[in-house]
């Protein structure tokens, strides 16, 4: 499998104690909000459309800088079966902004490890190529699917959130499976146990669920 590199030019002024950006761009008479999530070592990119509600893409994955380039190994690119290209590049205005909701607990990135049911917790190999994670800073959320090996992606969807008092709650702004359940509120119950994060409530489907996502060191 060819490498997949992204890079980023921006400003290293703006990105002192960076968390979340957002920036807009008009394609096709849309406006499209790009909404950047990042942390010391990890960053994604999302593109979406607030109303009507659709999709446009993700990509992330580990960066590394040089002056003001970052440059981005890609683990996962929703795009990537359409255009397969080694290597994307974005030369940025100072039009980032950065957003933050405070929410601060479960800052991170999380992998789904396994599920509690009646017969007690299955847990799954967070190692392997296929993985779901959840990455959260600073009031903001995204789940991706995908695997590393291949570059296949499976489904995204984020927006906000707020943690308090044992519950967590999800607002979602964009969804790449179904652009209808933008705007819903999904509340869950959560705790810590050393470095799971046990989440329980109802899916977007209105199945019962019990998670348990494992924090991920890198």
């Amino acid at each position: 499998m060819k490498r997949i590199l992204l890079v980023v030019f921006l400003s290293l002024g703006h990105l002192i104690n960076a968390q979340v950006y957002t920036f807009k761009s008009q394609k096709n008479g849309k406006e499209i909000t790009h909404r950047i999530l990042m942390d010391a070592t990890y960053m994604v990119e999302t593109q979406f459309v607030a109303s009507p509600p659709e999709f446009i893409l993700t990509r992330g994955g580990f960066y590394t800088s040089q002056g003001e380039t970052f440059t981005i190994e890609l683990e996962f690119n929703s795009d990537h079966s359409k255009n397969p290209t080694t290597q994307f590049q974005l030369t940025q205005s100072m039009d980032w902004k950065k957003i933050s909701r405070d929410a601060i607990d479960l800052n991170g990135k999380w992998l789904m490890a396994g599920r509690v049911t009646d017969e007690g917790e299955r847990r799954r190999d967070t190692t392997r190529p296929r993985k779901t994670m959840k990455f959260l800073l600073d009031g903001f959320f995204q789940w991706i699917a995908f695997n590393t090996e291949t570059m296949q992606f499976f489904g995204s969807g984020g927006g906000y959130y707020s943690a308090e008092e044992g519950i967590y709650t999800e607002h979602i702004e964009y969804f790449s499976r179904n652009n209808q359940s933008v705007g819903r509120v999904l509340p869950f119950n959560y705790r810590l146990n050393g470095a799971d994060w046990h989440h329980e409530g109802f899916s977007s489907k209105g199945d019962p669920m019990h998670e348990i996502w494992s924090f991920r060191k890198q």
